[in-house]
């Protein structure tokens, strides 16, 4: 059974079919449909995206020393959320990863909350979008592991402090990593789907009064998941980049 197409998506293949295309053909992907190569899930996390680029580009121009704005105010509230989570987390130059965190934070949140709008659906809703979040918080901690420590003291962190258990250690180390892929994607996609699902049916169901509950408990889960999905990946940084670990 087709998806139903979402007028965002109706809108990007209408305009930036073409884009995708030539995209897609370069990764050596065929699509299945060329005239139509935007899914709602592609389409609605670069919406996500494009939606954040704007709402910040205009917050920007309400910054103020003297007299800072209500959305100045909720965005150093949140910084501060973010420094100081990373800092508990990572003990090594912490300040390099609140840009990473806090933009995976937003895109995460955004993502999840987006579909409570009509018309809308979460993209996160989708198994590939967290999964592509999981693979760029994995390519991430690992790449500041090699930065921080080289390569050859990244991979020792492999084989673990005992040399003659290193062969045990070596395949134990890269199936827990790996699994970290599975962990972050599942719990994710997992929770905003349960919830999208629930919302859809009570509204269909009961189209007044009851889906605000839902919306609300929603709301809250989208938040959590944003939430846990960010101090996991400080988590696995702060591992990898820990001199004493």
């Amino acid at each position: 059974m087709p998806e139903h197409e979402l007028w965002v998506t109706a809108l990007f293949n209408q305009f930036l079919a073409a884009p995708a295309v030539a995209l897609l053909n370069l990764a050596g992907i065929t699509p299945n449909n060329p005239a139509a190569p935007w899914t709602n899930a592609y389409s609605m996390q670069v919406f996500v995206v494009l939606l954040l680029v704007v709402v910040f580009g205009l917050a920007r121009r309400t910054f103020s020393v003297d007299r800072p704005s209500r959305i100045q105010t909720v965005l150093e509230l949140f910084y501060g959320f973010i420094k100081g989570q990373t800092e508990d987390m990572i003990d090594h130059h912490p300040q390099r990863h609140f840009a990473f965190f806090g933009t995976l934070f937003l895109f995460i949140l955004g993502g999840n909350l987006i579909g409570i709008i009509p018309t809308f659906e979460s993209p996160t809703m989708f198994a590939v979008v967290p999964l592509g979040a999981a693979c760029v918080t994995f390519l991430y901690y690992q790449g500041m592991a090699i930065s921080e420590a080289g390569p050859v003291g990244w991979f020792k962190h492999f084989l673990g402090p005992i040399w003659w258990l290193s062969p045990l250690m070596l395949p134990i180390e890269i199936l827990s990593h790996s699994s970290r892929l599975l962990s972050l994607t599942v719990r994710l996609y997992a929770n905003m789907f349960a919830g999208e699902m629930v919302f859809l049916v009570f509204l269909g169901l009961v189209p007044i009064g009851i889906p605000i509950i839902f919306m609300g408990l929603h709301t809250f889960v989208a938040f959590l998941q944003a939430y846990i999905f960010t101090l996991l990946s400080m988590v696995y940084l702060g591992q990898m980049v820990s001199h004493e670990h």
